[in-house]
């Protein structure tokens, strides 16, 4: 069965055709709210024609970050692929995953998607850390259940809110600077993002695993999410990559409610 999978987050949307665990074809697209549904159906309808699979669909997968425009899905969905089952990741939907929260209902469904990835596909203790618009990182237990996180301001809006608050500073590409001493105030400002972001990021995944009370060998600590390989390198912490967990989890969940 070949799936479409749709991964709405903030900034930008993940789309992927998905085949038992094989990510077949992927693209990701800008998340614009004045998008309306007609427009998602013709851009995604494009993207199809184009993929090599993109015209055997058997079903489709969602999850969404941005009420507005999966509201936009819905009625595209609706209109556009009636005949296809689909299933969109909200309260409700079986998903395998207990969520140990004070509200279950307020945790973003692409973590209760990328919990269940990371329960199937990981033995043991497991921390997820996606890096999109924002960074979160979520733990999930030995047992598969989503036992915490937390949300750190995304490394592409920092730069942005630093490049306009900041009178003399401007925005820059993201890139290893020659020393994190830099000489320039566009390798200061590269400096101060990576090494700074990745320290960020070693010292909340140290602080989970003490709080976890288990030996560091045995967590997995995996990178996900479109913007992970531009700070992966610089971090000791992970033990895995899985640039489309997401998507992966998506189909996970399409299986366990068909």
């Amino acid at each position: 069965m070949t799936l479409l999978t749709a991964d709405i987050g903030n900034s930008h949307t993940g789309l992927g055709l998905v085949r038992d665990g094989e990510v077949l074809a992927h693209w990701r697209v800008s998340t614009d709210e004045r998008r309306t549904a007609d427009e998602w159906a013709v851009l995604v309808l494009g993207l199809l024609r184009e993929a090599e699979h993109g015209d055997a669909v058997d079903g489709i997968a969602v999850c969404s970050t941005v009420p507005a425009v999966l509201h936009e899905w819905r009625e595209m969905l609706d209109r556009h692929f009636n005949a296809i089952r689909a299933v969109v990741v909200e309260p409700g939907v079986r998903t395998g995953v207990p969520v140990l929260m004070d509200n279950p209902r307020e945790v973003g469904a692409d973590r209760i998607v990328n919990a269940l990835a990371a329960a199937t596909f990981f033995e043991g203790p497991t921390i997820v850390v996606d890096f999109g618009t924002a960074t979160t990182f979520d733990v999930v237990s030995g047992q598969g259940q989503y036992i915490g996180g937390a949300i750190a301001p995304g490394l592409e809006i920092s730069l942005e809110a630093l490049g306009r608050r900041g009178a003399q500073l401007r925005k820059v590409e993201v890139l290893r600077p020659r020393s994190v001493i830099a000489k320039n105030t566009v390798e200061a400002l590269q400096s101060g993002m990576l090494y700074g972001y990745a320290s960020q990021v070693e010292g909340l995944v140290t602080r989970m695993i003490d709080e976890l009370g288990v030996a560091t060998g045995d967590v997995n600590v995996v990178a996900t999410g479109h913007l992970a390989p531009i700070v992966q390198g610089e971090c000791r912490c992970f033990t895995d990559a899985a640039p489309m967990l997401t998507l992966l989890g998506l189909e996970l969940i399409f299986q366990r409610n068909s």
